[in-house]
């Protein structure tokens, strides 16, 4: 079994090597050391930015939603939540100063840490590659392993981030992230009817079973944000959990058009996929109004529609 250690993965390389790409390459080194000297203990936030700022004057950026977590005990809540344990491969997007990367090491992980180069982000990064060389894809008993994500994402991309980690169900378990409260509450208690209830609402029940942990204040942060943060649980669904819709394209492509126009009713904001007559025929069948709108169906409601009204020319995949 491979020792827990820490690969940080710098997400491009420019051409020229510029001095903003010295102090990243200097800050990856120094977190490296860090951790691989193996030491247990609570955060080391301030003795790393301390070390960081030494060498590179670097301080986190608002701009990039970057809020460095002060409170040790959250990301131990964060390795337990997850379940981090002797041999499992974590993915960590956002490392930072390397203090929740110390708590999985320490749980006996081995973690993949997706660091800021530039302008790129975990949006553009193939990490699947890396985190697949990793897994021993069947343990000792004959059963499938997975890996995990554990990270506290910087708050403004984490809805892109949600969506590009939900599908992955044949590379991770579950995923554990630090999102805005509001966004975590948003993702997680969703209510029909509800202004807040979205795309991605259902995008969120398709991919996976989703769970609001506990909040976590404010003041648990530096730079302090202006928001709370909440811990959120992803538990993935494998491909056989997915709802039975004859492509995902065109079921989430339905979706979208049906919320394009949030006060519209389906038969109407649909017509680009049927004739109006064939949705209120299939909303009935659904056992809804024929003047339904999007914010009235559940995920099994539209699962039933699309099979309904999109098979016999379902968009392609």
């Amino acid at each position: 079994m491979m020792s827990p250690v820490a690969l940080f993965l710098p997400l491009s390389t420019p051409p020229q090597r510029s001095n903003a790409h010295q102090w990243r390459r200097r800050r990856i080194c120094l977190i490296i050391q860090a951790l691989k000297s193996g030491q247990r203990g609570e955060d080391d936030y301030h003795s790393t930015l301390k070390a960081l700022n030494s060498r590179s004057r670097i301080v986190p950026r608002k701009s990039l939603g970057q809020h460095y977590m002060l409170n040790s005990s959250i990301n131990e809540q964060l390795s337990g939540v997850a379940g981090v344990a002797e041999g499992d491969v974590v993915l960590e997007i956002g490392p930072g100063t390397g203090s929740l990367t110390n708590v999985l090491i320490n749980a006996g992980a081995t973690v993949v840490a997706v660091e800021k180069v530039l302008q790129e982000d975990i949006t553009r990064c193939h990490f699947r590659s890396y985190v697949s060389s990793l897994l021993e894809t069947v343990d000792t008993r004959g059963v499938v392993k997975y890996a995990k994500v554990v990270s506290n994402l910087p708050f403004n991309i984490s809805t892109a981030v949600v969506k590009q980690l939900l599908p992955m169900g044949d590379l991770f378990s579950d995923v554990i992230i630090l999102l805005q409260d509001e966004t975590a509450l948003r993702l997680t208690k969703f209510q029909l009817h509800s202004s807040d209830y979205r795309p991605i609402n259902l995008f969120v029940n398709f991919y996976s079973d989703a769970e609001y942990i506990c909040k976590v204040e404010r003041t648990n942060f530096f730079p302090q944000p202006n928001v709370d943060a909440a811990v959120v649980k992803f538990k993935l669904k494998q491909k056989s959990e997915y709802p039975q819709v004859t492509s995902a394209n065109s079921f989430f492509s339905m979706v979208n058009s049906a919320f394009s126009g949030k006060r519209k009713m389906l038969r109407k904001s649909l017509q680009h996929i049927c004739m109006a007559q064939k949705i209120e025929d299939a909303l009935r069948t659904v056992g809804l109004q024929a003047t339904a709108r999007p914010q009235e169906l559940t995920l099994e409601d539209f699962v039933r529609l699309h099979n309904l009204i999109c098979t016999s020319n379902p968009m392609k995949e």
